[in-house]
């Protein structure tokens, strides 16, 4: 999945207007502007659509990750250069304040049922032998469980 599908489908489930996403931005310690988002979240085929850096995509989801739980006491965490699946989905698991069992019954709701292992695996150091990368259909069915957990 494009870092740009993944903030289309974050902004309709969560109901954030583009205002509330530069906000986001800020909260993290960015600075976007209004007419840089919406250029991200333009349709592929656009003529002023423009791709939505893998930097960018990590500040909006830790200053989503603040704005649902809070700011940590301490220092800010790095923001992460190169984003995959696996972080993006632990960025949202702990937004939302999601336990395995959450994860794993969104993932239902779309359709798509794995076990708690695989589940386990997606959240290990690449390094473990136990890791496995999460493909863009897992990512793309626990957005769209999202979907329908909170805008039935």
């Amino acid at each position: 999945m494009t870092n740009n599908d993944v903030l289309r489908r974050l902004r309709y489930v969560f109901d954030l207007a583009d205002t509330k996403i530069v906000k986001l931005f800020v909260l993290a310690g960015g600075e976007v502007e209004l007419s840089q988002v919406n250029r991200w979240l333009r349709r592929d085929d656009d003529a002023y659509y423009r791709n939505c850096p893998d930097v960018q995509l990590a500040t909006f989801l830790n200053g989503f990750i603040i704005a649902r739980r809070g700011r940590k006491d301490g220092v800010t965490p790095p923001v992460e250069k190169k984003l995959n699946n696996n972080l993006v989905l632990r960025k949202l698991k702990i937004a939302l304040d999601f336990k395995s069992d959450d994860i794993l019954a969104t993932l239902k709701l779309s359709g798509l049922e794995i076990s708690e292992h695989e589940l386990s695996a997606f959240f290990r150091k690449p390094g473990h032998k136990h890791y496995r990368e999460c493909k863009d259909q897992v990512l793309r069915n626990f957005l769209e469980g999202l979907r329908i957990r909170y805008r039935p």
